[in-house]
């Protein structure tokens, strides 16, 4: 070999030795970022006449594509399970304990109590009073309980809108990081860096919706919802597709998607199935819409056939013979009587008769009976132990959201509380679950990603080559000056 040949040699492995120590001083330097993928400087040997070498043909970003792609899909199941969980666990901690002070089951057992306490003395003004308070707690429980029901369904509406921004605007930077990243890898360039940020995008987006990205060339990525609508693919059409949601400023009761009072997903403009087993569903994205148009409405429907079982029981032909028919009872509808065709929202609207209210001074009407003109015996308990058996009797409930069993009004109560905390136990089993499998493949993609030690290691021998070549470079040198000295 020539003098020459060995300096061109030498040479071409410090620049190569160079190159490699920056690329390891990246990594080491991004060990803990997010979406970064490991970088490895990828060389060949260089044919230059009769000179050899290395020469650099660039910079691979190593990512395990499978594990990868099923820690996305992961990603969007643990968002689906956080917001159900979040949803059960808060409407949860609204409706209280069972048999706690302040709870539904609280309130309606302190009902109870002070009717039994009236019943005992019904001469008494206080104890009339009581109960007319402890009604009045539990229809405002009720109506409190409605009220945030609808505000939840409202809150999950403006988070359709969000996530649906979010996934138009993620769409449309991916279709720019392709371009940017397509032009790079065309230009022989390195495009590492954008590939980072186009799997950080995805990464966000995939929590919103379970996504599956194909390779395109050169660089490119598609991107498919799980259940195969293309959402980007550069091959089909270069622009992403549009995701279409209105948002609705107040929502009440009787809105639903169904009756066209709120609006559902489109793509392109094209309408599509909203619900989580659409072809959005499986991710936060679902989860909203999941509450807004499913388990919101169901908890609605119990409360509502609570109300309509507890004015059922109060109402004209039951315990109160004064009252004639079409009269408010004990409890009404905003103060009127209950039309059975307006179930829907009752919850919100049910309230104890003004006739008995606990800060005016007809409490007696408790004891006397709402449609009575005057005060009867003190002593006489008749109506309110009336009142007593009226919650207690077994009678199959007008209501088709309590079933069609025959129960006491305590047993539908006590069975609406059991289903809202077997949602609430399900989510977060789901949710522990779901969380344990994302956190296992984050485990396994962090494990292929930068290893600081492996990178230290790998640096020392770049030292150790870059020192090799110096020394070819040195020796080399030394014989040109001594050739040159003869």
């Amino acid at each position: 070999m020539s003098l020459t040949g060995a300096l061109s040699n030498a040479t071409s492995g410090l620049t190569a030795n160079s190159r490699a120590a920056t690329v390891i001083a990246s990594n080491i330097a991004n060990a803990s970022t997010e979406s970064y993928g490991r970088r490895e400087l990828e060389t060949a040997s260089r044919a230059s006449g009769s000179h050899g070498g290395v020469q650099v043909l660039g910079v691979l970003r190593q990512v395990d594509a499978a594990v990868l792609s099923d820690r996305r899909l992961s990603d969007a199941g643990s968002g689906y399970a956080g917001e159900m969980e979040a949803f059960a666990s808060r409407i949860a901690g609204l409706v209280g304990e069972s048999g706690a002070l302040g709870s539904l089951t609280g309130r309606l057992a302190a009902f109870e109590t002070a009717l039994v306490s009236a019943s005992a003395d019904s001469a008494s003004t206080q104890r009339l009073q009581t109960l007319a308070r402890a009604g009045l707690d539990f229809t405002d429980m009720l109506n409190a309980l409605g009220s945030d029901l609808q505000q939840s369904r409202v809150a999950a509406d403006a988070g359709i809108a969000r996530r649906v921004d979010q996934l138009n605007t993620g769409l449309a930077r991916v279709r720019a990081l392709n371009e940017a990243i397509a032009a790079d890898v065309l230009r022989k360039g390195d495009a590492a860096s954008l590939k980072d940020e186009r799997q950080r995008v995805i990464d966000a987006l995939a929590e919103i919706v379970p996504l599956r990205v194909v390779d395109r060339p050169p660089g490119a990525q598609a991107i498919y919802a799980a259940s195969g609508t293309v959402l980007l693919d550069p091959t089909i059409n270069s622009a992403p597709a549009e995701i279409g949601f209105t948002a609705t400023g107040a929502i009440d009761a009787a809105m639903t998607l169904a009756g066209g009072a709120l609006s559902g997903l489109t793509i392109n403009g094209v309408a599509i199935s909203s619900s989580n087993a659409g072809p959005l569903g499986g991710g936060s994205l679902g989860a909203q819409f999941q509450i807004r148009d499913l388990l919101a409405p169901e908890l609605q429907a119990g409360l509502d056939g609570l109300s309509r079982d507890l004015i059922d029981r109060f109402a004209p032909g039951g315990p109160d013979g004064t009252l004639a028919p079409g009269d408010p009872g004990l409890f009404t509808d905003a103060g009127a009587g209950f039309d059975p065709l307006d179930e829907v929202g009752l919850a919100g609207r049910i309230t104890l008769n003004a006739l008995v209210d606990p800060e005016g001074s007809g409490t007696w009407r408790l004891r006397d009976g709402l449609g009575a003109a005057t005060q009867g015996p003190v002593g006489d308990a008749t109506l309110l132990t009336g009142y007593m058996t009226a919650l207690e009797t077994l009678t199959v409930p007008a209501s088709a959201s309590l079933g069609s069993g025959s129960k006491g009004f305590a047993q539908h109560v006590a069975e609406f509380h059991s289903a809202l905390s077997l949602t609430r136990i399900r989510a977060e089993d789901e949710l522990s679950f779901t969380t344990a499998r994302t956190t296992a493949l984050r485990e396994i993609e962090l494990s292929k990603g930068v290893d600081s030690d492996a990178e230290l290691q790998a640096l020392i021998r770049v030292e150790q080559s870059y020192a090799a070549n110096a020394r070819v470079i040195s020796v080399v040198d030394e014989l040109m000056q001594r050739l040159l000295a003869i």
